[in-house]
């Protein structure tokens, strides 16, 4: 050591011994200085991560009930339209008049019909006059035969020609009944109280038997028609309750029950027509207002596993399953677990399966964290100022 540092403070050693004994020395200096210099500590682990994380909470009753957007309706509607064809030449309600059963909504030019009608009543007064002819004529050759004055022949004779005139007459009056029919055709009348929702037709024109000329939607019972996902058949029956509110009405919730379900799927949107009716219509509720439908958990999901509604930036996946980060234990620990889910929404998502009560999971940023990562959870603004506002009020 001696050599080394006299080496290197600059009185070098002399003769050839001190020389290799000094160039070893460095050689063992350098070595040391080289090793102490890689002996410096391990960097600290990194930060937990921190993450927006809130605790899931299944609904009261262990299910959630389906929300979907409705539109009035009413359950029974017709087109109204001639039985015969001819001119309209008059409309006596307007689109949204309120119409009476019995009222006269149009009529047809009758003029036509009106002579048929004459022409078969005088037919059948013609047939009458005859009937009565043949019936005095078969009583005077009836008391004629009796005292033996006339021939059998004879008597046959005047039974067939009554005969004749009494089935003239029925078919006269059978005419007469159906001209009388078209005469009374000619003129339309509202087979049930109800609005005129549609004019399909202009005065003046010649309208076909059996052409639209209004739509008439009945008064009374009110529908409330929904189209149903297909993921949501299971969890609708006939008979089950809703709870309705109108757009239109605020503040104001009707209650509802399902009264049909389509057994075919719309070609279009391919979703299912669920019509649900009021049970206390009001005269509030107008044809064609929209608004939302909850319907109250069926009695076969009370069965089911509970039901928790989360973010849809919370879903992630495992392979080809959905799945959600859940946070274990003290040391926050990130686990990614596969989840069952019973519906998607616009905003949120129902998942029935994978989660338990008061866990913990995140709920944005779910590509940017992986399994096993600590991480600290933040709870999200506005979870903390609704939880500040519910204490304030309890205050």
């Amino acid at each position: 050591m001696d050599s080394f540092i006299a080496y290197f403070s600059g009185n070098p050693p002399s003769g050839p011994l001190a020389i290799a004994r000094a160039v070893g020395v460095a050689a063992v200096g350098g070595a040391i200085l080289l090793f102490g210099g890689c002996s410096h500590k391990a960097p600290p682990p990194p930060p937990a991560a921190i993450v927006l994380a809130a605790p899931v909470h299944h609904e009261a009753g262990g299910s959630d009930g389906l929300r979907y957007p409705v539109e009035a309706a009413a359950r029974y509607t017709t087109t109204m339209s001639f039985r015969v064809a001819g001119k309209l030449t008059d409309r006596r309600v307007r689109l949204g008049d309120v119409v009476r059963k019995g009222q006269v909504v149009a009529q047809l030019d009758a003029i036509d019909a009106q002579r048929q009608a004459a022409s078969a009543q005088a037919s059948l007064d013609a047939a009458e006059h005859r009937l009565t002819y043949a019936k005095q004529q078969l009583d005077r050759d009836r008391a004629q035969a009796a005292q033996n004055l006339i021939a059998a022949n004879q008597l046959e004779q005047t039974e067939d020609a009554y005969a004749a005139a009494a089935a003239a007459r029925e078919q006269a009056s059978a005419q007469n009944t159906v001209t009388h029919n078209a005469l009374e055709y000619n003129t339309l009348l509202a087979e049930h109280d109800g609005y005129i929702t549609s004019e399909n037709a202009d005065t003046g024109q010649v309208v076909t038997a059996g052409q639209a000329v209004y739509g008439l939607a009945w008064s009374g019972d009110v529908d409330v028609n929904m189209d149903t996902a297909a993921g949501d058949l299971g969890r609708v029956k006939v008979g089950q309750t809703a709870s309705v509110s109108f757009t239109a009405l605020p503040g104001r919730r009707f209650e509802a029950r399902v009264r049909e379900m389509s057994p075919a799927a719309d070609p279009q949107s391919r979703t299912y027509r669920v019509k649900l009716t009021l049970l206390a219509p009001a005269d509030a509720v107008r044809l064609g207002m929209t608004g939302d439908a909850v319907l109250d958990p069926a009695v076969s999901d009370a069965a089911h596993a509970p039901l928790f509604r989360v973010p849809a930036t919370a879903l992630f996946h495992q392979g080809k399953d959905p799945a959600v980060w859940v946070i274990q234990g003290n040391e926050s620990v990130l686990e990614l677990r596969r989840v069952v889910v019973s519906s998607y929404g616009e905003r949120a998502v129902t998942i029935s399966g994978g989660l338990k009560d008061g866990e913990q999971i995140v709920l944005a940023g779910v590509h940017t964290v992986f399994a096993g990562q600590k991480v600290t959870p933040q709870a999200p603004l506005f979870a903390r100022d609704a939880e500040t506002a519910a204490t304030a009020s309890a205050q």
